[in-house]
């Protein structure tokens, strides 16, 4: 299919922004250069308390937020919920209309983490920090009002590789138990030798070159992209993982790694939901406020979980 004409409009916006490309510049540029396509998003939806914790990690205070709707019961369902940004990038504050959204189309508890990131600390810092909140979450579930028997995990690109590898951990250290998982657009493997990153290595968002350069900062070496926690697609045994929904975007990089994870993991009898977005570029969750199917790819994946938070 062709561009949906909402994302050609975007494209052409960053194009005529100018500037470098990010895989050229630093880590902190790329940082500021990426803060305003928060607007992408919308207007945020107003929540009835949004609060900034931090929880206790191995390398300092891991800052989370934590959005409770309007009407959301006692104890709620929690959406555990792991930025994208490719290990590098974004932070809380890129991906907080999303999770605003989220939290009023579910009706339950969001709590966001905002794990250590690469090059300052490379991989498992982040795969670590994530887990360190999720054993919080279950922990603190008096505290924070929530069910600890509920709670669902998610996440959009290096979030969905994040979320992944909480399923992993889980199982391997015994809980905490999640119901179901979500993954946008994720990373699941790192090769990036696959017929969509022939396709589309240059001109959608997500470059080829972008991938080198953040898997090039996540990483403390080559061999660390054979490790499940890093490549959850070389995870040899998936069975027994939460029910999943793998969204994939039809111009994306990662398109073909997200829909060979989501056929393992059918393969491996784990209950699996699968849905291509023809027409968009990496990541539309990141655009629901101008892309209707970024808004589509959000109620997808608030429905799919209802039926297991509710």
């Amino acid at each position: 299919m062709p561009l949906d004409p909402e994302v050609a409009a975007v494209l052409k916006q960053m194009e005529e922004a100018g500037g470098p490309p990010l895989a050229e510049i630093s880590p902190d540029m790329a940082r500021s250069a990426f803060a305003g396509l928060v607007a992408l998003q919308g207007e945020p939806e107003a929540v009835a308390e949004v609060q900034n914790l931090e929880v206790a990690g191995a390398a300092g205070p891991i800052p989370v937020r934590v959005y409770r709707p309007d009407g959301a019961p006692r104890p709620a369902p929690v959406l555990y919920y792991i930025h994208g940004g490719g290990w590098v990038i974004m932070d809380l504050d890129s991906h907080d209309p999303l999770c605003r959204a989220f939290a009023n189309a579910l009706g339950c508890v969001v709590v966001a983490v905002h794990y250590r990131r690469a090059p300052e600390a490379t991989f498992p810092a982040a795969v670590e920090d994530s887990y360190a909140v999720l054993k919080w979450i279950a922990a603190e579930a008096d505290a924070l009002g929530i069910d600890p028997a509920r709670i669902a995990v998610g996440g959009d690109s290096a979030g969905g590789n994040l979320s992944a590898a909480m399923t992993l951990l889980t199982r391997q250290r015994s809980g905490p138990t999640l119901v179901a998982q979500v993954l946008h657009c994720p990373v699941t493997n790192y090769g990036l030798d696959t017929e969509s990153y022939r396709q589309n290595a240059d001109g959608f968002f997500l470059t080829r070159e972008l991938m080198e350069w953040f898997w090039g900062h996540y990483l403390q070496s080559e061999a660390d992209g054979d490790n499940p926690l890093a490549s959850p697609l070389r995870e040899p045994d998936l069975a027994g993982l939460p029910p999943v929904l793998v969204q994939t975007a039809e111009f994306d990089p990662l398109r073909d790694e997200g829909r060979a994870y989501a056929d393992r993991l059918r393969e491996a009898g784990v209950d699996t939901a699968y849905t291509l977005y023809p027409g968009v570029v990496h990541d539309p969750w990141l655009m629901f406020g101008v892309v209707p199917r970024g808004r589509a790819a959000l109620d997808e994946a608030a429905s799919f979980l209802q039926k297991y938070l509710s």
